[in-house]
């Protein structure tokens, strides 16, 4: 499957945007590298899966809990209360994201590197198994 220049885009978005809100924790929750980070990665999502698709992906009923709070995570970051809004921010985005890591950490344990690490038996209690889906 090759990605399009918007996709591609997106990818270096939403990595610049997680790299961002990871350097805000690093720096004790510093309010404009998360504020930074969560713009960049939404801008990202959006390139990747297109404006329609991420409209219906955050307004799906199931998603709705994970949505307010992501969403809500994201204004108290921009509202100066950066370790409020992260924890918020976290509880949705596992609401929201938690379906996909078990597809994430199969395709991780069939990389000749990373595999034979997520399949050692001290870890594979951690891991999630690979769902029936295929990536």
């Amino acid at each position: 499957m090759w990605l399009s220049d918007s996709q591609k885009i997106g990818v270096g978005l939403t990595a610049f945007g997680l790299f961002f809100m990871m350097m805000g924790v690093v720096m004790l929750f510093d309010g404009g590298l998360m504020a930074i980070g969560n713009i960049l990665f939404l801008c990202g999502i959006t390139a990747i899966i297109g404006l329609r698709s991420t409209f219906v992906f955050f307004t799906r009923k199931e998603k709705l809990r994970g949505t307010i709070c992501f969403l809500g995570g994201i204004f108290l970051v921009l509202c100066k209360f950066p370790f409020i809004g992260f924890m918020v921010e976290i509880f949705g985005f596992l609401n929201l994201f938690g379906d996909f890591f078990p597809v994430v950490f199969g395709f991780l344990k069939r990389l000749p590197l990373i595999g034979p690490i997520l399949s050692h038996p001290a870890l594979a209690r951690i891991v999630p198994r690979e769902s029936r889906t295929r990536v």
